[in-house]
């Protein structure tokens, strides 16, 4: 499979229960909900489905999305926790999928051009299993792009452990990708993560 035709999943399911709230998926970057930029930046990347799990409708989050070329996934069971999203976003990857690329949708800094990184990193003729974008610092973040020889254990996956028996079991088999300063880990949970991060922007 061509890196361009690679499928692209959007975990956008979460409740942003921190937010008080507000949602930080609909928070507005340059006049959009953050949700859009993010499925627009993966459109850019690929020519792949792009996938975006997200709550049981009716939900704001879906008029963020209208108009884009993207398949929207309801995860009935969103609120149990971010697995419940991979389990739902995985099964519904193309059969012939060789790879996939999985990221958080509330990492605002990631660029279309970091995840290009990432995917233009992927080598499927070597042993690697994972590709995982990271900090300067060597800190592991997203985009991550796992083979197919991942995709049953994310379906099978129980309780809310964001996939982390997944990364344990690719373990000596992933590569870091390094991206510019934080861009793979600088989520924005809180209104004053929002106020922090908007305020460095001016």
């Amino acid at each position: 499979m061509d890196h361009r035709d690679l499928p692209i999943i959007i975990l956008a399911a979460g409740a942003s229960s921190r937010m008080r709230g507000r949602d930080k998926l609909m928070e507005e970057i340059d006049g959009m909900p953050l949700l859009r930029q993010q499925v627009i930046k993966a459109r850019a990347v690929t020519r792949g489905p792009v996938l975006v799990t997200l709550p049981p409708p009716p939900h704001q989050r879906y008029d963020a999305l209208d108009g884009l070329e993207a398949d929207l996934l309801p995860v009935a069971d969103a609120d149990e926790g971010m697995n419940a999203s991979l389990r739902r976003a995985f099964a519904a990857l193309p059969a012939d999928c060789t790879h996939a690329m999985l990221l958080l949708a509330d990492l605002p800094d990631l660029t279309a051009d970091d995840l290009a990184t990432v995917a233009d990193a992927v080598d499927l003729d070597s042993a690697t299993l994972v590709w995982r974008g990271s900090t300067q610092a060597g800190a592991m973040g997203h985009p991550i792009v796992v083979r197919a020889a991942l995709f049953d254990s994310f379906i099978a996956l129980q309780g809310d452990s964001g996939g982390r028996e997944v990364m344990a079991q690719a373990q000596g088999r992933i590569l870091p990708v390094p991206l510019p300063a934080d861009h793979a880990r600088r989520d924005l949970d809180t209104p004053e993560d929002w106020a922090a991060w908007r305020a460095e922007k001016h």
